[in-house]
């Protein structure tokens, strides 16, 4: 079972409970960071925006972003990225991390897969313990 999970994202977040759910009903323990608590690390954030980009970790369809008047702004994606370090809500949630890997957003297709891939048995190489 994937033992190393964290959730990034609020708990008023319909994604982020999905998420959360979704471990929660195959009994996968799952470290939740609330980033209205505490705020993502800039190392953190540099995890996912190297494997999706910095504009796919930020939520431009959101609220926070029309709020702050960013559509007209015209920020970088990495400006952007930066702002969200201040401003998480600008973040797209849930932020899930497994290990190496890492989604952005609902995605249970791919957590699905994390999950089938440690359900298999040790290569054959491998000698029982």
């Amino acid at each position: 079972m994937p033992s190393n999970i964290q959730i990034f994202g609020f708990h008023d977040c319909p994604d982020t409970r999905k998420a959360l759910r979704f471990f929660a009903e195959r009994r996968i323990a799952v470290h939740f960071v609330d980033l209205s608590e505490r705020p993502a690390s800039k190392g953190e954030l540099k995890r996912f925006a190297d494997r999706f980009g910095p504009a796919a970790v930020v939520d431009k369809g959101g609220a926070t972003y029309k709020a702050m008047g960013l559509r007209v702004a015209l920020d970088s994606p990495q400006r952007l990225l930066e702002r969200a370090l201040a401003e998480p809500r600008l973040l797209r949630t849930p932020l899930v991390r497994n290990g190496g890997k890492v989604t952005v957003g609902h995605t249970p297709d791919e957590w699905q897969a994390w999950v089938e891939a440690d359900k298999k048995p040790p290569s054959a190489g491998a000698k029982p313990a």
